[in-house]
């Protein structure tokens, strides 16, 4: 109960209101991180020992094994950073209502993290990889490739780092697209050809369109919902600042504990994915007879695969008799770099489908693949899946309805083949991730409840807030955008400010959105600059 004193002077209400954020780590929870830390990089070492044995790969050098493990520890250094640098915003509402206690918060947070990422479907991981220029994916085992890798994850971890030492909100999800495009465009010039031919801007503005809208989705739902509370619920103490350090009523309490789970839960599942496809990318190219193609499929599933090739390219044919070119993988390469139909398209895509349902009818099984072969039948695959994505994406070719859907069938069995995240990979990065979130948090919960508005967070606002970020975020990941929980959350929280006519601290709020509009150019040009900087290094 707050005293008369501190209800007629509101700035010691919220002083005492202030949540201790000044807890250190007993040596419970020190042995909790370094177990689960050392239990990770020990499972992971165990997991790649098995896979390598499993392909019957002849073990004759360490440098493969040496730069693996220097390109795993930037990426799952990715998605450290990544959990103290925006999972921080999970945990704000929960810390700054008396909820829970920071230390929970933070390792309840961590915990659903870690749920979230391996129970995520990996449709955001390879949409992330669709951005990539098509010719490094193919060639990602090369020096270009690794400096690709390297290039985008070491300037995402910078501008996160920087934003994260400046208390800044910035976006994870923001910062690796531009690290992406700026890679792109980096590379299209060094190539001498025109920066905007390096990257897919069609997928690019699908991306741009999420991490767009998403703040300003919650901002305005955040804000819509506040005021249906106050319409609904009409208990004034849901509506301000907390007075000391009681808890918030039980049933609110529970929403608040929800709604920060909800979120945490779906940063993981939505962020944790960025890191896997680009894991992938570096196991397929430094490990290709392991990593290239999904050998978990079963032999009947291998032999269907030939038959719906043969299928499919037989309806090609028909669609287009003309005579294939001398090297298929060049037209689509081509293609796929500039999507424009020419009368070698569709026989290009009829022959090197026939190639594919050969190869692997040959081996019978795509465990049966010699190593020297994988990588090279892993493009074929990639190509082609991209080539057909591409034509339906533009509706370049008008196939007739059984042809179309011929076509996608074997779309979809060329991803199930090549789109695969072992499990021993979420387990790396869900830990990443999680125990990220219990480290240098305290700098964006302090941005997020106390600088954005000009009072107290309230009961009602800190839910409002989660309910709309648990929901958009969860959203996004079904449909396989990445969003930022960044960017929804602390607009939400900004909405509710407005909507609760407490205001907002204009210099915070100018501060974030500098943050946001110069994420992406400064990831692009952290980035391009160093993808150039190691190609000549390696």
């Amino acid at each position: 109960m707050a005293t008369p004193l501190l209800a007629s002077q509101p700035h010691l209400a919220q002083r005492d209101a202030r949540p201790p954020l000044a807890h250190k780590p007993g040596r419970a929870t020190l042995v909790l991180f370094f177990g689960l830390l050392l239990a990770g990089i020990a499972y992971t070492a165990w997991s790649l020992k098995q896979d390598v044995s499993a392909s019957g790969t002849v073990i004759t050098t360490f440098t493969p094994f040496l730069l693996l493990g220097l390109a795993l520890l930037v990426a799952l250094g990715f998605e450290f950073v990544n959990g103290f640098h925006d999972t921080a915003n999970a945990v704000a509402t929960v810390i700054y209502t008396h909820a829970l206690p920071a230390p929970v918060a933070v390792v309840w947070s961590g915990l659903c993290n870690f749920l979230g990422v391996l129970l995520s479907s990996g449709a955001v991981a390879f949409g992330i990889i669709a951005l990539l220029p098509v010719e490094l994916i193919l060639q990602v085992g090369s020096s270009a490739g690794f400096a690709m890798v390297f290039a985008l994850l070491l300037a995402a971890i910078i501008w996160n780092l920087g934003t994260w030492w400046l208390g800044l909100p910035a976006s994870s999800s923001h910062t690796l697209i531009g690290s992406i495009i700026g890679v792109g465009v980096a590379n299209a010039l060094m190539h001498g050809r025109d920066g905007t031919s390096g990257v897919d801007w069609a997928q690019a503005s699908k991306v741009g369109y999420a991490l767009l809208f998403s703040p300003l989705i919650g901002f305005a739902c955040a804000a819509l919902l506040l005021l249906a509370l106050r319409a609904l619920v009409k208990r004034q103490a849901l509506y301000q600042a907390p007075q000391g350090h009681t808890p918030p009523p039980w049933w609110i309490r529970g929403v608040l504990i929800l709604t920060c789970t909800g979120v945490s839960f779906a940063h993981g599942s939505n962020d944790g994915q960025k890191g896997m496809g680009l894991i992938m990318l570096i196991l397929v190219g430094t490990l290709p007879m392991a990593y290239a193609l999904n050998k978990t499929m079963p032999n009947e599933q291998a032999l269907q695969f030939s038959t719906v090739a043969e299928v499919t390219r037989q309806a090609l044919v028909r669609s287009a008799p003309q005579a294939a070119p001398a090297d298929p993988r060049q037209t689509l390469t081509a293609f796929i770099g500039e999507p424009k139909a020419s009368a070698e398209l569709v026989p290009a895509l009829a022959a090197l489908t026939g190639m594919i349902g050969e190869e692997v009818k040959s081996y019978g099984s795509l465990k049966r693949i010699p190593a020297e072969a994988m990588a090279n039948v892993r493009n074929d695959m990639y190509l082609t899946s991209e080539a057909i994505r591409l034509i339906e994406k533009n509706r370049l070719v008008a196939f007739n309805a059984d042809t179309r859907s011929q076509v996608q069938l074997f779309k979809t069995q060329l991803d199930d083949a090549t789109r695969y995240i072992p499990l021993w990979v979420k387990v790396a990065v869900a830990i990443a991730l999680g125990l990220g979130t219990m480290v240098g948090w305290r700098r964006i919960v302090v941005t997020v409840g106390e600088k954005i508005g000009k009072t107290h967070l309230s009961y009602a606002q800190g839910a409002s807030a989660e309910v709309v970020a648990m929901c958009t975020i969860g959203a996004a990941d079904m449909f396989g955008l990445p969003v930022s929980t960044t960017h929804v959350l602390s607009s939400g929280v900004a909405g509710t400010m407005v909507a609760n006519g407490s205001g907002i601290q204009k210099r915070t709020l100018f501060n974030l959105l500098m943050a946001w509009v110069l994420t992406l150019p400064a990831a692009m040009l952290l980035a391009g600059s160093l993808y150039w900087l190691l190609n000549h290094i390696f």
